[in-house]
């Protein structure tokens, strides 16, 4: 008898085997999510700090950058810019982070001068670890990790 092809048995073992390699596969890639995410918040953070930086110096005004509070907005940021003719901050940009907690001990000011005020320290912490940011009087940004 000239048998071709695969019997029930033999496809639905093939099936299982790959099932299963798919599904520790997923698993793995879902372990290391929270890492990517961190590091990417860290990152955003820091660029928005910096962006914040030459918005100031080339639009010759203040620009703020300030975390909102962790009351339902855990991991938001917001960048805001100061209206010379009466002085209020005008959203410019924000952002809520996923998996990611954010906090800050100040909202730090940078001027046209390229100077920062209300130096901050930020933290963007999860499960899978933390990120400093600091900031130089200068405007330098340095991110750590912790």
């Amino acid at each position: 008898m000239n048998r071709r092809g695969f019997t029930l048995i033999e496809t639905v073992a093939a099936l299982l085997v790959s099932a299963a390699v798919v599904y520790l596969g997923t698993a793995s890639f879902l372990n290391l999510l929270p890492r990517y995410r961190l590091q990417g918040a860290a990152w955003e953070v820091a660029a928005r700090l910096n962006e914040a930086r030459l918005t100031a110096l080339l639009e010759g005004s203040a620009v703020r950058w300030r975390a909102l509070s962790p009351s339902g907005n855990e991991g938001a940021y917001v960048l805001e810019k100061q209206d010379p003719t009466d002085g209020e901050w005008k959203r410019l940009a924000g952002r809520r982070l996923a998996g990611v907690a954010l906090r800050a001990n100040n909202a730090p000011i940078f001027h046209p001068r390229g100077t920062v005020s209300n130096l901050a320290t930020i933290i963007v912490e999860n499960s899978r670890g933390l990120y400093r940011i600091t900031l130089a009087m200068t405007g330098r940004v340095k991110i750590v990790k912790v």
